[in-house]
Order: structure tokens, then C-alpha cells, then sequence
């Protein structure tokens, strides 16, 4: 049996040992604490936000060239996210595509205008591009 000296001793580092990791597992907790929180405030958001960006889509008939998982005459939806994605600018390109009315060339070797999305304001624009690069499992082409 120990003597009651040296359970003190060995209490008193305990709670020193403790004492001293305290601020580093502070220091690694609180981030991840924080961006659990926040995933679980944007969840519903994103949701709602997804929604409203398919319904932009259909209201702009993009969905005549395009579609969510597979190409039309246009390329998927998931296709455009993994294209653009690794890009740091490819919020911006995907704004000026859709907003631009640049020709694009189609498989029989035909030019169009690209159809310009129209949008009430601003953040509905940015709600569809942010959705469409939340897209996963295109393909890069």
C-alpha cells in the first residue's frame, strides 16, 4: 500500500499533468466544436437553398440542355462542379457563363448564345452556383 504522503504526491500531479493539457485540448476542441455548430445551423439552410435553385433552374428551362446527373446537349450539372471546383475563381466563371450570353458549341458543331438566367437579385444567383458546385460525383470532361 502506498502511504498517504505519496497519494498526495501523485494527486498533485495528477492535477497539475491535468492543468497543463487543459489549454491544449482547449485549443483543439473549440475549432472543431465551433464547425460542428455551424454545420448543424447550415444543414437546414442548404436544404431550402437547394430547392430554390432547382426550381431557378426549371423556371429558366436550363434543364433543356442540361441536367443534374447525365449530359444533354449540355453538360451535367455534377460535370460543371468537378470541372470548376479545384479552381479558385470558379464561383466567378460560373456566374459569367450563365450571366454572359457567350456562344457555345454544341456535339453537331453549332454555335448558340448561351441563355442568360435571369434572377431577381444577386444572392439568388449565388445560390444557384454555390449549389451547383456542391454537386458530387461529376466527371471532368
Amino acid at each position: 500500500m502506498q502511504s498517504c504522503e505519496s497519494m498526495a504526491c501523485a494527486s498533485i500531479l495528477a492535477r497539475r499533468s491535468r492543468a497543463a493539457l487543459m489549454p491544449m485540448v482547449t485549443q483543439m476542441l473549440l475549432p472543431m466544436i465551433v464547425l460542428c455548430t455551424g454545420l448543424g445551423i447550415a444543414a437546414p439552410a442548404l436544404a431550402q437553398d437547394a430547392n430554390a435553385a432547382e426550381q431557378l433552374i426549371k423556371d429558366n428551362k436550363c434543364t433543356k440542355c442540361h441536367a443534374v446527373d447525365r449530359k444533354k446537349d449540355g453538360p451535367a450539372f455534377r460535370d460543371v462542379a468537378a470541372k470548376f471546383k479545384p479552381e479558385p475563381d470558379a464561383k466567378s466563371k460560373i456566374v459569367h457563363h450563365v450571366t454572359a450570353g457567350d456562344k457555345v458549341k454544341f456535339s453537331d458543331g453549332h454555335e448558340e448564345k448561351h441563355k442568360q438566367i435571369k434572377v431577381k437579385d444577386q444572392a439568388e444567383l449565388d445560390n444557384l452556383v454555390v449549389w451547383i458546385l456542391s454537386l458530387e460525383g461529376g466527371t471532368k470532361y
